[in-house]
């Protein structure tokens, strides 16, 4: 269970981190660039560790236990994908319904 919490936990903050850096880089001035690209490198950081973890680095070696995500990746994003469509389903009925009444 841990797993699955981990591994997700470390994909959503390197891809939000990553974005959040670009944004920040390209629409700031001054500091604000500054920071947007230390959220990119953190991001980019994050997402290497996360694929060492998922075992697609295996040049990097065995990682430890707690971060051993090799079979849970799959089942985490499929799992995260049937939240998200279901929420999206349960909004279009709910807008539906709204709109007919």
């Amino acid at each position: 269970m841990l797993s699955y919490f981990l591994s997700m936990l470390m994909l959503v903050f390197a891809v939000a981190s990553v974005i959040a850096g670009i944004f920040t880089a390209y629409f700031g001035s001054g500091k604000s660039r500054a920071v947007g690209a230390v959220l990119i490198i953190i991001g980019l950081i994050v997402f290497v560790l996360f694929l060492w973890g998922a075992d697609v680095l295996t040049f990097m070696g065995m990682p430890p236990e707690i971060m051993y995500f090799k079979g849970v990746v799959v089942n985490s994003i499929v799992a995260v994908i049937g939240a998200v469509i279901g929420a999206l389903i349960a909004l279009g009925i709910f807008l539906l319904a709204i709109m007919k009444a």
